[in-house]
C-alpha cells in the first residue's frame, strides 16, 4: 500500500504554464535554474543503478531504501521511484531541449524494461545482480528457460500503489518522445511498452475491473460474474487471513491508475482498443457502487463484487476516501466523453455523505456494512468502534478520519451541473489560453521566482537536495522526492520564461 509522502524541501508545486508564448525573464536567474537543474540531474544519474532509482540514499550512499531497505544492485518501481524520476527527466527535456535529459529518461525506461515480468508488469523492486535476478521470471526469460523453471520464479504484476501503471506510463511517454524507428534501446522500450499494455488488457476482469495483483494467468469468467455490487449476507467479523491479491481494489486509486494509463496509451498510439478497455474500467465503477442505503464504494471487493477483507486492519466496509476518488474519476470521464451515465451515481453518493458526517465537515474512512457505524481496524484483525481503541502505531500510521475531499467534490459536481459540460470545458480552455499568453507566463514566472531561488539555495555543492529526517527515518537523506519537487519548480519556471 502507498506510504505517506516523503518530505521534500520544496512542497508548493505550481501547475506549469502551457504553450510557447514569450515571457520576459531575468536572464541570470534562468541561466542559474538551467545550471542547477543540470547539476542536480548529473548527480542523481551518478548514483543510479542501471538507469533506475530508489527513494532515498544516505549522504555516504551506504544506506539505501525504497519503501524497504535496499541494496546497491536494486532500484524501486513504486513512485517516487524510477518511473517518477524518468518522467521528471522527460519534462526537463521538454522545457530545455537538452538531449541529455531525454537520454536519462530513456535510461530509466530501459531499467524498467530490464525488470519487466513475464506477467507483463512489475514487482516493487528490480534486481540487477544476475545471480539474484534469477529469482524473477522476466519477459526476457521467455523462450530462454522452460515454463517449469519459470513457474518457480516470482512473477506477480502489482497494480497496487500505481506500481505497474506508472512504469507503463513512462514507457508510453518515452517511446512517444524517442526517434522512430531508433536503435536497439528504442526497440527494447517499444517492445516492453507493447507487451505490458497487452498484458494489462489480459488482466482486466470481465466486468472491467482489475485485481490488486496478477500472476499472468487468465481467470475463468464464470468465477468473475458481471453483476452489480451487493452487500454480503454475512462476512467474518475477524480477519480471515485470506489472499486478497485477486480482489478488485480501489485503495490507492488502483482502478483509476489503470484507466488513466490506458487513456494515455490510446492518445499516444492511436490504438482504440486501449480506450475501449479504459471505458470498460469506468463501467466497472458504475457496477461497483453499492445499493442503498450505502450507495458508495468499498475499499476492495471479492469476485462476487461484495466488500471483502484486505489487510488485518482493512475490514469489509464502505469507504469515504475511495468513494471520493471514484466519484472524481466519474465526473472527469463525463467531461471527457459527454456520457451522462457517469454523473448518475453522484447525487446518491453525495446524499450518503451528507447523512454520514461524524462532525461538521469530517467523515470516518470506513463505515460498517448495514449499520453505517464508523469502524476502525488494527493489526489484531478485529473491528473497533472507537479510534481510541487502536494501537498507537495504527492510530497514527493510517488515515481514519478526515474531510477526504468531500467538500471540494461537492463543489466540483455543483459546478458541472450548474455550468454544463460545454461551458465548463470552454472555461478550462480559456484558462489554459490565458496561461499560455505572454502576460500569463510573465505572471507565472514572477510567482515562481522566490521558489526557484529557494531551490537553488538548497542545492549543495555536490548537486544534492538533502531532505531532513522523517518520522520513521534518520536523516539527512538524498531523496528522489526532494529532486522531483525542486526539479518541477525549476522546470515550471524555465517553461514560463523560455522564448
Amino acid at each position: 500500500m502507498r506510504p505517506a509522502p516523503v518530505f521534500a524541501l520544496v512542497l508548493t508545486l505550481v501547475t506549469p504554464a502551457l504553450g510557447l508564448a514569450a515571457a520576459p525573464a531575468p536572464a541570470p536567474l534562468a541561466a542559474e535554474a538551467r545550471a542547477g537543474l543540470a547539476r542536480a540531474t548529473a548527480f542523481l544519474r551518478g548514483i543510479s543503478t542501471g538507469g533506475g532509482y530508489l527513494w532515498r540514499y544516505s549522504p555516504d550512499l551506504r544506506e539505501r531504501a525504497g519503501e524497504n531497505t535496499a541494496t546497491p544492485t536494486q532500484v524501486w518501481v513504486q513512485p517516487p521511484g524510477t518511473p517518477a524520476v524518468g518522467q521528471a527527466f522527460l519534462r526537463a527535456w521538454e522545457v530545455t531541449g537538452d538531449p541529455a535529459y531525454l537520454d536519462a529518461a530513456q535510461a530509466a525506461a530501459d531499467a524498467l524494461a530490464t525488470g519487466q515480468l513475464e506477467s507483463g508488469g512489475w514487482d516493487y523492486l528490480i534486481e540487477f545482480a544476475p545471480a539474484l535476478a534469477s529469482a524473477w521470471y522476466r519477459r526476457t526469460d521467455v523462450g530462454r528457460i522452460s515454463p517449469a523453471e519459470g513457474a518457480k520464479r516470482k512473477n506477480t504484476t502489482t497494480f497496487d500503489d500505481d506500481n505497474t501503471q506508472s512504469a507503463l506510463r513512462l514507457l508510453v511517454a518515452v517511446v512517444a518522445a524517442s526517434p522512430a524507428p531508433g536503435g536497439e534501446r528504442e526497440a527494447r522500450l517499444r517492445a516492453a511498452r507493447d507487451y505490458g499494455l497487452r498484458r494489462l488488457l489480459e488482466a482486466q476482469r470481465p466486468n472491467g475491473g482489475w485485481p490488486q495483483r496478477w500472476n499472468g494467468q487468465r481467470v475463468d469468467p464464470a468465477e468473475y460474474p458481471v453483476r452489480p455490487a451487493r452487500l454480503p449476507a454475512d462476512y467474518p467479523r475477524e480477519y480471515p487471513k485470506t489472499n486478497y491479491n485477486g480482489h478488485y481494489t480501489l485503495n490507492d486509486n488502483t482502478q483509476r491508475d489503470c484507466i488513466q494509463t490506458l487513456l494515455e496509451a490510446a492518445r499516444a498510439t492511436g490504438n482504440a482498443e486501449y480506450r475501449a478497455a479504459a471505458l470498460r474500467g469506468v463501467d466497472f465503477l458504475l457496477l461497483a457502487q453499492l445499493p442503498e442505503p450505502q450507495p458508495v464504494w468499498a475499499q476492495q471487493y471479492n469476485p462476487q463484487l461484495e466488500p471483502a477483507w484486505a489487510r488485518a486492519f482493512e475490514p469489509p466496509s464502505v469507504c469515504s476516501s475511495e468513494s471520493v476518488g471514484a466519484l472524481r474519476l466519474l465526473i472527469e470521464m463525463h467531461l471527457e466523453t459527454g456520457d451522462a451515465r457517469y454523473l448518475a451515481p453522484v447525487p446518491r453518493a453525495l446524499a450518503w455523505f451528507a447523512r454520514s458526517e461524524i462532525a461538521p465537515g469530517r467523515w470516518a474512512r470506513m463505515y460498517e456494512l448495514g449499520t453505517n457505524r464508523p469502524i476502525y481496524g488494527d493489526r489484531d484483525g478485529r473491528i473497533k468502534y472507537r479510534l481510541e481503541e487502536l494501537s498507537e502505531e495504527r492510530r497514527t500510521g493510517y488515515s481514519w478520519e478526515s474531510d477526504y475531499g468531500v467538500p471540494s467534490l461537492r463543489r466540483q459536481y455543483e459546478e458541472v451541473r450548474a455550468q454544463g459540460r460545454d461551458a465548463l470545458l470552454a472555461k478550462r480552455r480559456a484558462t489554459e489560453e490565458k496561461a499560455r499568453s505572454a502576460t500569463g507566463r510573465a505572471a507565472q514566472a514572477r510567482t515562481l521566482e522566490p521558489k526557484v531561488r529557494a531551490a537553488l539555495a538548497a542545492l549543495d555543492a555536490e548537486g544534492r537536495w538533502l531532505a531532513p529526517a522523517g518520522r520513521r527515518t534518520p536523516g539527512p537523506w538524498i531523496t528522489t522526492s526532494a529532486y522531483l519537487a525542486n526539479a518541477r519548480v525549476l522546470c515550471d519556471y524555465l517553461e514560463a520564461v523560455r522564448p
